[in-house]
């Protein structure tokens, strides 16, 4: 029987966060709209999840099926069985396809897991590997994983590390545990295993854009030649060219949205102050009372994203003290949060993701990191692309005061500076609808790779007439 041109069939492989998660999963909708079909394969207990039409969804298992790493309670236990046990039930939804009427073409898979690669070699097929972390921080670990410098890295306070293609970086600005790699052993092996095998991977994909940080990119190409195919932010926020793509389709917990949205339609525009430090940041009762009294002091309209289990940190008579000017929920749709116009600035932890959603959708920013790549996000937001203020840090208790924060946010919601701050988010926010716009940048580049699994998909059918001659 003579073959037939295939469709080509991409599985995508992230790290079980919601972090990571999101982008690859809006990664692979971008592809299904470009006639790819598209999987995601995800952990057991991620699985259930994840909900977006024309994506498929296959189980993978890390080994703790019944909770993921919160079962294992072991960074390296838990990575040890992911790697062993990810990687043969990979193979086996591999297997499962290879006689299909779509056998998989490539694995496009998060940068933390390099052993997707291992298995997409094995069975013979295309690996991709996908950044979830600005180029700015892949550059840095790139120049650690070629030996620019070791580890430690010794940075004095007026002398920053100064790497190639990268604006000056100072102790508050790279992850704290490059200065002392004994503090978060673990992560830092993961965040080191991404280059690992990385020489051979068909295609390098990071979740930036040309606009932003292109000019690093081309710095970096050397030791780290990735493609720029973001942001990975719903259409409907950006270009609008995914039909009903209002949200990233998986969630780990239950938004509250209705009661939020309901909330901020009572409040005027620009009038509000939206405070979240994202999913995994736990902050110190200290820090917490110090947010709540400069929310106090500026005395204007704030949503504070607050989990359940951090609501005791909270100063007593709190939240009866401000009530009808604040609201605090547990969880919130932060996309639907951030483009409604209420929304006045966004008090955020600088995960990547975050930072993108609200360059995306236009909202400045008071930026709070608390460690990791955030610190790198920080000093973009503030200083480079200017889109907010970085409160400085109390050099005895190490967080954020009140009279600090409460300075920062007069001057993003009505300060001098705020027109400007606003102006350059606006410029961003126009960028980024761009570059995933028809033509753009990150389009043309997602279109190369379309483009090459289709001529692969081709080439196979090729042979098999071949063949059958």
């Amino acid at each position: 029987m003579v073959g037939k041109i295939i469709q080509p069939h991409v599985i995508l492989v992230p790290y079980p966060s919601q972090g990571h998660i999101n982008p690859l999963l809006q990664f692979a909708k971008r592809l299904a709209s470009k006639g790819v079909k598209s999987t995601i394969a995800t952990t057991k207990y991620t699985v259930n999840s994840i909900y977006s039409p024309n994506i498929s969804v296959e189980p993978i298992s890390d080994g703790f099926d019944e909770g993921g790493f919160t079962q294992a309670q072991n960074t390296d236990v838990f990575l040890k069985s992911f790697r062993e046990n990810g990687s043969r039930t990979l193979s086996q939804i591999i297997t499962k396809y290879e006689n299909s009427t779509h056998p998989i073409s490539c694995i496009v898979y998060d940068s933390f897991l390099s052993w997707a690669l291992d298995v997409a070699k094995k069975h013979g097929i295309y690996g991709a590997s996908f950044f979830t972390n600005s180029a700015t921080v892949c550059a840095v670990f790139a120049h650690i994983h070629h030996g620019t410098f070791s580890l430690p890295v010794k940075i004095e306070e007026n002398e920053p590390l100064l790497l190639p293609g990268l604006p000056c970086l100072y102790p508050i600005d790279v992850p704290g545990f490059i200065r002392e790699p004994e503090s978060y052993p673990a992560y830092l092996a993961m965040k080191m295993s991404q280059f690992s095998n990385l020489e051979n991977a068909d295609w390098i994909f990071d979740n930036s854009f040309q606009e932003l940080e292109g000019e690093i990119a081309r710095g970096i190409s050397k030791f780290w030649p990735a493609k720029l195919i973001g942001p990975m932010v719903p259409s409907s926020y950006l270009d609008g060219r995914i039909e009903n793509d209002k949200g990233y389709g998986a969630s780990l917990w239950k938004p509250l949205s209705e009661e939020c949205l309901n909330w901020l339609k009572t409040k005027p525009k620009q009038s509000v102050i939206y405070i979240s430090f994202g999913s995994m940041v736990s902050l110190t009762p200290k820090q917490m009372e110090e947010i709540a009294y400069a929310l106090i002091g500026i005395n204007m309209n704030f949503l504070w994203v607050v989990r359940d289990t951090e609501k005791c940190k909270l100063p007593k008579g709190f939240i009866e003290s401000t009530e009808g000017k604040g609201l605090i929920v547990s969880w919130c749709n932060q996309l639907k949060t951030l483009a409604n116009q209420a929304i006045g600035c966004f008090v955020t932890h600088c995960g990547w993701n975050s930072t993108l959603e609200g360059l995306s959708l236009g909202v400045p920013m008071v930026a709070m990191p608390q460690w990791s790549d955030q610190m790198t996000d920080a000093k973009f937001i503030d200083e480079i692309w200017e889109i907010g203020v970085r409160p400085k840090l109390d050099e005895l208790l190490g967080i954020v005061k009140r009279e600090e924060l409460l300075f920062c946010l007069k001057e993003v919601m009505k300060g001098e500076k705020s027109y400007e701050i606003r102006r350059n988010a606006t410029k961003l926010r126009n960028l980024a609808k761009k570059t995933v716009s028809e033509g753009g940048s990150s389009d043309k580049t997602i279109n190369e790779f379309v483009n090459s699994l289709n001529l692969a998909c081709y080439m196979k059918y090729k042979k098999s007439l071949i063949a059958f001659v």
